[in-house]
């Protein structure tokens, strides 16, 4: 999810696992049992293990976590009494899967993203939540660049090394949010494809990232609305609801979401673009994406690592309709700091050169984006609002509407100060809730995050990392094989 700077203003392609009613009418022909492989008796005991959690009582709030009350987001705030249709009932029951239309990998393999194959023993599509496979020893890291140059010395400092045994919960939410993730836009491949109307994407992939994350209050969910950016608006669009816009051939679109667990975030992004005369926009802003992160370690200044994201950004040309564009970083766009519950976390990570002199440091979580447009490089807030996030630095306001007391009270105990989007609200039950909205965002409780566009015309790509800056390396959370 992008940080501006201040002031700055389907076709359903995926693959279908057998029905029930299909796996009735397949009478299977009687054989002698067949010895079980270790892949089925890795699905029988994922089997075993969901079928006990269901009958296990709801996990409570952790003590780290903004209070929470005992609704779900599918019923209203304000009486307890509505609730929406369950967003995960299109999803496969593990109890009906046809095995044989099924991959079940080995723990530990190497993930192919994109290729069908994910690791953590998880089947193909995705079903299982991952607290189901989790391995004995927890969630596998992420990419580790170790620190180079004045920090060499941290790889294998012993008192570093002490310090990192001392987070090993917050390695495991943040690793466990990350796969989550990947597995997710692995499987959003699948169906993201021209002609999928955007509104039924985003609920896919939301509706997979709270099943493989076992969705539970704030303990854990979604970091951020799905957001659906396309050609010149490069960030914070997500439809509303009765919006029907459908994905083209020659669209480029920006797929951002989080996920989070115990209110840490994993914020990345991709871009999807099916005709190949994008190739070189999009080449340039995953280079310059993975110069930043290359730059990013203890000691960094922020400043630096603009400069050399703007160097590499700018190198590259992309050549459209017979007109030649140089590729132009977004200068009034950033990455940032991630703290808990707060996705942008203060510190802002520039994409141009900079005078910022701050530097990164020790245990500091960030988001490394970069946006490359052909336009000119600079955005401005326009079109119709979707986002919207609790304001942290207002607690009190004189509100007139009882609509408004009543969604402020829906928004702390169902999103707390994570961003949130209007088709949520629609989710969560609340209805006629414009009016209330408007004065929530005009006393400043909370505040509105309008698509962010370039000049029409133009179009802008964009690609994201989340790392966490250990005492020993970097890790590069949310990297994959795909990007």
């Amino acid at each position: 999810m992008s940080a501006p700077v201040e002031n700055t203003e389907v076709e359903n392609t995926t693959e279908e696992t057998t029905t029930v009613q299909e796996v009735k009418k397949k009478k299977p022909a009687q054989k002698k049992p067949a010895k079980k492989s270790n892949k089925d008796a890795d699905f029988d005991a994922a089997l075993k293990l969901m079928a006990e959690k269901n009958k296990a009582a709801p996990v409570k709030n952790s003590k780290n976590a903004p209070k929470q009350n005992n609704k779900s987001n599918g019923q209203s705030a304000s009486n307890g009494t509505h609730a929406t249709e369950d967003p995960l009932a299109d999803l496969p029951d593990l109890s009906k899967i046809d095995r044989s239309k099924v991959t079940v990998v080995d723990p530990h393999e190497i993930r192919l993203l994109g290729h069908g194959l994910l690791r953590h023993g998880q089947t193909n599509p995705p079903s299982i939540p991952l607290d189901l496979i989790r391995p004995a020893e927890g969630f596998l890291p992420g990419e580790i660049q170790p620190y180079i140059d004045n920090n060499a010395w941290r790889t294998s400092s012993a008192e570093k090394r002490d310090i990192e045994r001392l987070e090993a919960d917050l390695y495991d939410s943040v690793r466990k949010a990350a796969e989550v993730h990947r597995q997710t836009r692995a499987w959003a491949t699948s169906f993201i494809r021209p002609g999928v109307l955007l509104s039924e994407m985003c609920e896919k992939i939301e509706n997979m990232n709270r099943r493989l994350i076992s969705e539970s209050g704030l303990q854990a969910g979604l970091g951020f609305p799905t957001g659906c950016s396309l050609n010149h608006v490069a960030a914070h669009y997500t439809p509303n609801a009765g919006d029907k816009t459908v994905l083209g051939y020659d669209d480029v679109m920006k797929v951002d979401f989080g996920t989070h667990v115990n209110g840490r975030i994993i914020d990345s992004a991709w871009t999807v673009a099916f005709n190949p005369k994008y190739d070189k926009l999009l080449e340039a802003v995953k280079d310059a994406t993975n110069t930043g992160v290359r730059c990013a370690g203890i000691d960094a200044r922020l400043g630096e690592i603009g400069a050399a994201i703007q160097e590499v950004m700018e190198s590259y040309e992309v050549e459209l309709n017979g007109k030649t564009h140089q590729v132009k970083p977004c200068r009034n766009l950033n990455g940032h700091s991630i703290n808990p519950y707060q996705i942008h976390g203060g510190k802002s990570v520039p994409i141009v050169k900079s005078s910022e002199s701050a530097k990164m440091e020790e245990g500091e979580i960030y988001a490394i984006e970069t946006f490359g447009s052909t336009g000119k490089g600079y955005v401005n807030e326009d079109m119709e609002c979707s986002h919207y996030g609790r304001n942290i630095e207002v607690d009190h306001a004189t509100l007139r509407l009882p609509s408004a007391k009543s969604l402020l009270k829906h928004i702390d105990t169902t999103f707390g100060t994570l961003p949130f989007c209007r088709r949520w609200l629609d989710r969560g039950g609340q209805t006629k809730y414009l009016m209330g909205l408007k004065q929530l965002v005009d006393t400043g409780l909370v505040t509105a995050y309008p698509p962010l566009c370039d000049v029409k015309g133009s179009y802008v790509a964009q690609y994201e990392h989340t790392l966490i800056l250990r005492p020993t390396c970097k890790e590069v959370l949310s990297r994959g094989e795909d990007y």
